[in-house]
Order: structure tokens, then sequence, then C-alpha cells
């Protein structure tokens, strides 16, 4: 049972609401990361511990619905746990992309780069809205994105990219020829 006065109910319990809620979102986050890389271990583990986390944090909002302290604590608490996890995710840079490069400048500098850096990369011209273009599409890992995009801004300042997420890699085609640089596999 927890105690009962003033300076519990207004200060300490919506203090602990508001971690709860951090603690329970930011570990949501993670969770859906995991679960969009297919890790079927992890996933439902971080999901017990999330749901746990928020069912002790219900239950005492529920008892006291008559504390707006801690509604707001708890509504506090979401955003500034969707903001941690939104941080986590984006530090642990978990699993591999699909750059994709579309240039109307010439871009063999740019593949010749990305080429010697030990990126693999597939390249093909085609017809744009403007004429003939080069497309380059490379398989990176996402913790490789600043490197790869200081290049392109380098060699080719205009080209347009975009970057998806993959979630299973067979192996890529750099780890052939170059066995420094290995893709981290999707499971």
């Amino acid at each position: 049972m927890l105690p009962d006065t003033e300076l519990f109910n207004y200060v300490v319990l919506p203090i602990l609401i508001f971690i709860a809620r951090i603690l329970d979102v930011g570990i949501g986050t993670i969770r859906i990361v995991f679960v969009s890389k297919g890790n079927k271990t992890i996933a439902p583990l971080l999901g017990f511990v999330e749901i746990l986390i928020w069912i002790i944090a219900i239950g005492e909002i529920m008892q006291n619905l008559d504390n707006w302290v801690n509604i707001f604590s708890y509504a506090a608490g979401f955003a500034a746990g969707t903001y941690l996890g939104l941080i986590i995710e984006d530090k642990m840079a978990m699993g591999v992309v699909r750059i994709q490069i579309i240039t109307a400048k010439a871009a063999n500098d740019l593949i010749a780069k990305l080429k010697s850096k030990g990126y693999g990369i597939t390249h093909h011209e085609a017809s744009g809205a403007n004429g003939k273009v080069s497309i380059i599409y490379s398989i990176i890992n996402r913790t490789d994105i600043p490197t790869v995009i200081k290049l392109i801004r380098q060699y080719n300042p205009n080209a347009f990219y975009s970057v998806e997420d993959v979630r299973f890699v067979n192996r890529g085609v750099e780890s052939i020829y170059n066995p420094k640089r290995r893709l981290r596999k999707g499971k």
C-alpha cells in the first residue's frame, strides 16, 4: 500500500508515473524497431516489460483520477518517452538500408569513390523528366549513412537520394569483393 500524504500524492507519485511512462514508451519504441527488423526474441521480452510498467502506471492513474498532476505527468512521460525512444533508436542504428541516388551530373567520380570506400553499388543510366540521369543503388549499414551522404554532397551536390530500411539481406556484393566491409545481416 502506498502512503497517502499530500507530498506523496502531488510530488512523488507524479514523478514515479512520469518515469514509468518514459520507460514504457521508450521501451515500446525500441520494441517496434526490433519487430520491424524481424527479431523474434528480444521484441516479445521488451513487450512484456513495456506492458508490465504500463499496467502499474495506469493502475495508479485510475486509483487517483481526481489528481490532475498524475494525469499531466502521465501525458508528459508519454511525450518524453517517445522522444527518448527515438534518440535511442537513432543511436542504435541497427540494420541495413538501401540508398538510391539519382543524378543528372555524370556519376563516374561518385561511383569510383563509393567503390574505393568498399561500398557495393549497382548503376545504370535512365531517362528522367529532364533527360538522361544516372541511378546508383547500394545496400549499406545504417551507421554508414552519414558517410555516404557526405560523399554524395561532395561529388554530386545536386543529386536526389532516398534511404529506405531493408528488413533482410542475404549477402552484400561488397562483402564478396571487399571482406573488410561486411553488412550486418537481418534475421
